[in-house]
């Protein structure tokens, strides 16, 4: 229906039900001393393409990608995303979050959510996969619930070298009552250090959580993690980085029973930090209890296949205590943008730009040598590493972002080093951005 504002005669008549003569007498119960008198001090109308210049000077005071190379990490990245993405999900029949409720409605979505899940579980070397979910964050938490739910166990050991948002993320999931349950690894030389994990691991924990590459850019050694794990009969969460499977071991291969990850990188803008998407894949024993939706593949009565939402376990549909989660809907049309990503990218287009990520992060870090900014970790990495700033982290970020740089956030809580950040470089960065900037960074120190 269309949108009817209430005239003059409608107004009154609401006043009067009320017992008022006014609508001034609707604030009769806000002290005089604190209401405006007078006109707010505003400048005047502008005109649409007076104003629209004026906005567009106000973002140019911003340091944004568009106009300053981006060299910061720490979960959200400067990936290129095809021009094609954005068009597509700008359809009218694709411009929604929610995964639709009605399939005989809805069979171009759910088709594009179907697919979506088959690669997401193809890109992980898992079984299956939902429609996703809100963030990394989220889905390392519900994999957490999972292995709790299928194995009984009370205890989850975590390398501390996860995104300290993610862990903060799974500690309040688990709540006050469980998270002293929470075992946390510190790292050694930036991996997760193998001895205190086997040392902390027994026969009442739930899962062992690793993330790849780590929180520190290091490339960590998951058929260990998954060995030691075992010997207890523990579940193996990897909360891996989906661009990274281009040219590293998907965790299903490495033994992992559940995976989790960050969308962001897989065709959706930084934007500040959101909207983001949660990837989650497991094998088929999680199957009856994996939270969000599913899209199954089934045939009408006519013999044409067709797309469903199944296995609803939710708590729209049954009892919020015996539900599987409480996503009422999900990040979908970033998991359209993910999907079409990764179909225009396919297998060789992800490879290419794993490799460039590792290409150009090497030769960033290789430029830095002999310069007062320190590596912290000899170990392999992906797309980004940790460094010692001689300069506060503050200050640095300041007088790069005046050079025309973006350079990353401070990481010294989870370095034990202060002044630490990590600087990452994608396929995005050129050769002669990254040499500008590490001459700028020799400038500054």
């Amino acid at each position: 229906m269309s949108l009817a504002t209430p005239r003059d005669a409608d107004g009154r008549a609401m006043l009067g039900v009320l017992g008022l003569g006014s609508a001034a007498e609707l604030f009769d119960q806000v002290p005089e001393s604190i209401r405006l008198s007078g006109a707010l001090s505003l400048p005047g109308p502008l005109s649409e393409p007076e104003l629209l210049a004026h906005l567009e000077e106000l973002a140019e005071r911003d340091l944004h990608s568009g106009k300053a190379p981006c060299f910061a990490g720490g979960g959200i990245y400067d990936h290129y995303s095809p021009a094609a993405v954005d068009h597509l999900i700008q359809r009218g029949e694709f411009l929604t979050a929610y995964t639709s409720y009605q399939p005989e409605m809805s069979q171009g979505f759910l088709t594009a959510m179907y697919e979506f899940q088959t690669l997401v579980s193809r890109l992980y070397g898992l079984d299956v996969s939902n429609t996703s979910l809100y963030d990394a964050g989220t889905g390392l938490a519900e994999a957490a619930l999972l292995a709790y739910e299928k194995t009984r166990r009370d205890r989850i050991v975590a390398a501390n070298a996860i995104n300290p948002r993610y862990l903060e993320c799974l500690r309040t999931v688990l709540g006050p009552e469980t998270s002293s349950d929470l075992v946390e690894i510190p790292p050694k030389g930036g991996l997760t250090d193998l001895q205190a994990l086997e040392a902390a691991l027994d026969d009442s924990v739930a899962c062992v959580i690793v993330q790849q590459p780590s929180a520190l850019g290091t490339i960590e050694n998951l058929p260990a993690v998954v060995e030691a794990a075992r010997r207890v009969g523990a579940k193996v969460v990897v909360c891996a980085d989906p661009i990274a499977m281009g040219i590293l071991q998907p965790p299903g291969e490495a033994g992992a029973d559940i995976a989790v990850g960050e969308g962001q990188p897989l065709g959706l803008p930084m934007s500040y930090g959101g909207p983001l998407l949660g990837l989650l894949a497991t094998t088929k024993d999680f199957v009856r209890i994996l939270p969000g939706r599913v899209v199954g593949a089934t045939v009408d009565r006519n013999g044409k296949r067709g797309y469903v939402l199944t296995l609803q376990t939710r708590e729209q549909h049954i009892r919020r205590e015996k539900a599987t989660s409480n996503i009422c809907t999900n990040q979908g049309l970033c998991a359209l943008a993910a999907t079409i990503y990764l179909c225009l990218m396919g297998p060789r287009g992800l490879r290419r730009v794993a490799s460039l990520c590792v290409t150009q992060s090497h030769r960033l870090r290789a430029g830095l040598e002999g310069t007062a900014f320190r590596p912290l970790y000899k170990a392999p990495f992906f797309r980004e590493f940790a460094v010692e700033s001689p300069l506060p982290v503050e200050e640095l970020q300041q007088r790069m972002g005046e050079a025309g740089f973006i350079v990353g956030s401070d990481i010294s809580a989870l370095t034990g080093v202060e002044n630490s950040l990590l600087l990452a470089a994608t396929e995005s960065r050129t050769d002669a951005q990254i040499d500008a900037f590490v001459s700028a960074l020799k400038g500054v120190a």
